[in-house]
C-alpha cells in the first residue's frame, strides 16, 4: 500500500514538473517571437531549450508529449501559420530534442549531453532540409526551384545555427547543474535541482542576566 501511495505521489509530482515546464516552454516561445526573422518566414525559438531539460530528466517521450502540447497551443494563440506549420514546428523541434534526450538517456553524463545535442544539431538540419524541400513550396506557395536554391543558402545555416544557440543554452544549463534535483525539493535526489538554498543559520542566543 504504501508503495502505491509512493508511486502516485511521484506521478503527482511528474505531471506537475511536466505542466510547469511546458507552461514555460509556451512563455520562452512566445518572447522568441519578438526576435526578428529570417527571410520572413523562419523564426529562432529557444523552447527547445526548455523541452530539452524536461526530455534529459524525464525521457524522449515526455519531451514529445510536451513539444506537441506548445506546439499546438501557439499554433492556435499566437502563430500565424496553419496545421502544416505546426506540423513542421513539431517535426522541427522533435528531431533536435528527441535525438538528445534518447542518446542522453543512454549515457547520462556530460559527455553524454554533448554527444546528444551534437547529434541532435545533425538530424535537425538534415530534417529540415528534406522538409523545407517537400513542405515549403506548399506552405509558402513558393516554387520548388525557389525552395532548392535556398536550401544551402538559407535553410542549412539557419538550422546549423538554430541548433547551435539551442545546444548552447542547454549545455550552460546542464552545466549549471539546473538537471539533477526537483524544483519543489532541495534534496539530491529530487529531478530538477539548480538553486541551492542558503544553509540555516542559528540566531546568536542573548547571554543570560543573573
Amino acid at each position: 500500500m504504501d508503495a502505491v501511495k509512493k508511486t502516485a505521489r511521484m506521478d503527482t509530482k511528474k505531471l506537475a514538473t511536466l505542466a510547469m515546464l511546458t507552461a514555460l516552454a509556451y512563455v520562452v516561445m512566445y518572447l522568441s517571437k519578438l526576435m526578428p526573422s529570417v527571410n520572413g518566414f523562419l523564426d529562432f525559438d529557444f523552447k527547445d531549450v526548455v523541452v530539452c531539460i524536461g526530455g534529459f530528466v524525464y525521457g524522449p517521450i515526455a519531451a514529445l508529449m510536451m513539444i506537441v502540447i506548445v506546439c499546438v497551443l501557439e499554433m492556435v494563440t499566437v502563430s500565424h501559420t496553419d496545421i502544416i506549420g505546426c506540423i513542421m514546428n513539431i517535426v522541427a523541434t522533435a528531431s533536435f530534442v528527441c535525438t538528445a534526450c534518447a542518446i542522453y538517456k543512454r549515457k547520462h553524463t556530460m559527455k553524454g549531453a554533448i554527444v546528444g545535442l551534437a547529434s541532435a544539431v545533425v538530424v535537425l538540419v538534415v530534417v529540415m532540409l528534406a522538409w523545407n524541400y517537400f513542405l515549403t513550396p506548399i506552405y509558402q506557395k513558393i516554387p520548388r526551384e525557389a525552395v532548392a536554391a535556398m536550401l544551402p543558402t538559407v535553410f542549412l545555416p539557419f538550422n546549423a545555427v538554430k541548433g547551435g544557440l539551442n545546444m548552447t543554452a542547454t549545455l550552460l544549463v546542464y552545466k549549471n547543474q539546473i538537471i539533477g534535483g526537483d524544483v519543489t525539493d532541495t534534496a539530491a535526489q529530487g529531478k530538477i535541482r539548480g538553486f541551492k538554498m542558503p544553509e540555516a543559520t542559528t540566531a546568536p542566543t542573548a547571554p543570560r542576566l543573573p
